[in-house]
């Protein structure tokens, strides 16, 4: 059951009472909880513009709704929890005849709704997914490292851990299986050189249905399923069918198919024992901080694959059941259904959400008859009998103890172990440049956030700017923003980084000298910032500014600074690109450094971000220039009917010598459009006689064609 999509709220709550969260009227904020039974079900929590913010489950939905509530709770709920319940303006419900309806609910509810506070295990940013777009009439596939808001028709496999294995294996199947191999049709009317040497269908023209291209490319998803055996005994048997019937070609050419997966199988399999068997098994390895999940999947004793995850280990970010969530105030941040933070996590609690997060984004064919696990799960039972409804037969979840079985666990283990290793490494090394930098620039403690700035343009044209930001010393995306310069001084022609520079510094910080001025304590600003997330866009300060440039750089952005008075608040530095030096504002000199130690190879890091950044964003408002066509000036011609308009002529010239008849024949042009462009390319004169020539718009000089 899904909630209505035109979601109404209860009656006598008036639109002043939801533009307030639940915490800002008590009263009804009482009464809505007393309106919640004790009955099992699924919670969904919505903001002022009655958009989702989380969805959880709990056995008793009143318990659990009001843990969130309690007086004095809030001190122990991570600051996403806070930052939630502050947004809270109503509470919808959904009551189940038991928890295990509520944990398939909750599943399907976070799948279709997507909600933000719902983020609770983080898949491993370093692996991709393999992306089936079956919501296409022709589907792609590629690789990718972003799952969220696509279709929901479309399928992501993975993530996998071999990058290189991942890329070998499409490239294999795209040679083995006729698939589309471009995002985009090369021609308009005719097929390219991959129909003619049979390795596409001909999917942009249409030679093949669409029902014919999704039943192939269901063949290749049963290669990312695991399901290779069962692809071979299909494949097979299509031979011998098409050899009864003496369709020798077409039976030649599943054969090659065979050979190519026979190639792709010995590639990425490692036989193991017990091959009459499939099953996943999943284990991890963890210190304070964070857990390195593996899960092996072994299809009829073969390792086909192998996908990694990372889990605050630190904190419950997954549903528990042992922490006594059903008692009247009891801390969500402990329990099931809520993302908090402040209690030590269990090894069972963590493999349990790994398992409910990715066996509910996957096929029911992917689900295998049994799954091995490293340690008890909290809910074993529940999540047993859940994934037996998913998959529609029998599924036995087991902790094995000795013999075969738990030599698989400790070869996942040993796995998990050296992922781990790797994290704590990297974590550590970003911990010492932080450290080195802060001694570079004489800080009293390590900064947190640091906060790379970049130019770029050709010539003033089309001039843009970056703001890159590391926390921790690892780069933190979300956070990234870019800028159109919008100085008239900086045009085609003219350009001065200087002022481009200075003009980023006011718009960044411009709120930052508006609450100054106001009287506000900046101190108490950033040390909000610091401990918790608001909602009031000023928890963003960072604790270094890192200027791509030399001192001209340097200066143009201190004095930009000084005219909103942050000069004395912030730490700046600019970094030279030729000698990689490092300069302080009041220094005619740069830094003592080194260009290979760890604070400054951490500069460099975020320069060479910045400068990423910065240029992609140039070529695309670039790109978006130059694509923009002449006909986009004509008034009433948009950009669909200029599409069909050169689809037509093949060329603006052929446009420009056509006649208003001519033009009204174009798909989706009337007689008076045509005759609009038509006087677009034949301007009068004030008389209303032609000025003598025909004019020929294009990205060159204007030409004058004698009569």
């Amino acid at each position: 059951m899904a909630p209505p999509l035109n979601w109404a709220a209860p009656a006598g709550t008036t639109a002043a009472d939801l533009a307030q969260s639940l915490i800002q009227q008590p009263d009804r904020l009482k009464a809505r909880l007393r309106e919640i039974p004790a009955e099992p079900g699924c919670y969904l929590m919505r903001d002022a513009e009655d958009r989702i913010l989380y969805i959880g489950k709990a056995k008793l939905l009143r318990n659990r709704v009001r843990s969130y509530f309690q007086s004095g709770s809030g001190h122990g709920h991570s600051p996403r929890i806070r930052l939630m319940v502050r947004q809270v303006c109503e509470i919808e419900f959904i009551v189940t005849d038991s928890e295990a309806e509520a944990l398939a609910l909750e599943s399907n509810l976070i799948k279709q709704n997507q909600p933000h506070f719902n983020v609770l295990l983080k898949d491993d940013k370093k692996y991709p997914y393999l992306c089936i777009t079956w919501s296409e009439a022709y589907p792609r596939i590629f690789i990718t490292r972003r799952r969220r808001f696509r279709s929901p028709l479309d399928r992501f496999y993975g993530p996998y851990v071999d990058v290189g294995l991942l890329r070998r294996t499409v490239t294999l199947v795209k040679r083995v299986f006729p698939l589309r191999q471009r995002p985009q049709p090369l021609y308009k009317d005719r097929t390219c050189l991959n129909y003619d040497i049979g390795r596409c269908p001909g999917v942009c023209q249409a030679k093949i249905s669409s029902e014919d291209y999704h039943r192939s490319l269901r063949q290749v998803a049963m290669v990312f399923q695991g399901r290779n055996d069962e692809l071979l005994t299909l494949l097979h048997g299509q031979m011998d069918r098409y050899a009864e019937r003496l369709d020798f070609e077409s039976a030649a050419r599943v054969r090659d198919q065979l050979q190519g997966l026979d190639m792709l199988t010995a590639d990425q399999k490692m036989s193991l024992g017990d091959s009459s068997v499939s099953r996943d098994v999943i284990a991890l390895a963890a210190d304070g901080r964070v857990a390195a999940v593996q899960l092996f999947q072994m299809r009829a004793g073969k390792l086909v694959g192998r996908l990694g995850y990372t889990a605050d280990a630190a904190g419950t970010n997954l549903d528990a059941a042992g922490a006594n969530p059903d008692a009247a105030g009891a801390n969500p941040d402990a329990g099931a259904g809520a993302d908090g933070a402040s209690v030590s996590c269990e090894p069972g609690l963590i493999l349990q959400r790994v398992i409910e997060e990715h066996y509910g984004q996957v096929d029911a064919v992917e689900i295998p008859p049994e799954l091995l696990v490293q340690h008890p799960l909290p809910q074993q039972q529940l999540i047993e009998d859940w994934l037996t409804e998913q998959r529609g037969r029998r599924v036995r979840l087991a902790v094995p103890q000795r013999q075969q079985k738990a030599d698989l666990i400790e070869l996942v283990v040993r796995n998990a172990t050296y992922e781990l290793e790797r994290a704590q490494r990297s974590s550590e090394q970003n911990l010492l440049a932080t450290e080195d930098l802060a001694q570079l620039l004489e800080l009293s403690v390590a900064p947190r956030r640091v906060e790379g700035y970049d130019i770029s343009h050709i010539q003033g044209s089309d001039a843009v700017a970056s703001q890159v930001v590391f926390i921790d010393g690892l780069p933190a995306k979300q956070h990234y923003r870019k800028y159109k310069i919008q100085s008239s001084s900086i045009r085609s022609g003219h350009s001065d980084d200087f002022m481009a520079m200075a003009e980023i510094m006011r718009r960044r910080f411009r709120r930052w000298a508006q609450a100054k001025a106001e009287g506000t304590d900046l101190a108490e600003l950033r040390r909000r910032g610091s401990t918790a997330l608001h909602t009031d866009g000023m928890g963003d300060w960072p604790d270094v500014v890192m200027i791509d440039g030399g001192k001209g750089q340097l200066s143009a952005v201190m004095e930009a600074l000084r005219e909103l008075n942050l000069h004395e608040e912030l730490v700046v530095c600019s970094l030279a690109k030729q000698r990689e030096e490092v300069f302080v504002p009041g220094a005619s000199q740069p830094l003592e450094s080194e260009p290979e130690q760890l604070g400054v190879q951490l500069l460099r890091r975020l320069r060479d971000e910045a400068h990423r950044f910065a240029v992609s964003f140039h070529r695309q408002q670039r790109g978006e220039r130059m694509k923009r066509s002449r006909l986009a000036d004509i008034p009433g011609l948009g950009p669909k009917r200029v599409k069909e308009l050169l689809g037509h002529f093949r060329s603006i010239d052929a446009i420009q010598l056509a006649s208003p008849a001519q033009i009204a024949a174009a798909p989706g042009v009337g007689p008076a459009l045509a005759q609009q462009v038509w006087e677009y390319f034949h301007p009068q004169t004030e008389g209303g006689t032609p000025d003598g020539g025909i004019r020929i718009v294009d990205d060159g000089p204007v030409l004058e064609l004698a009569q």
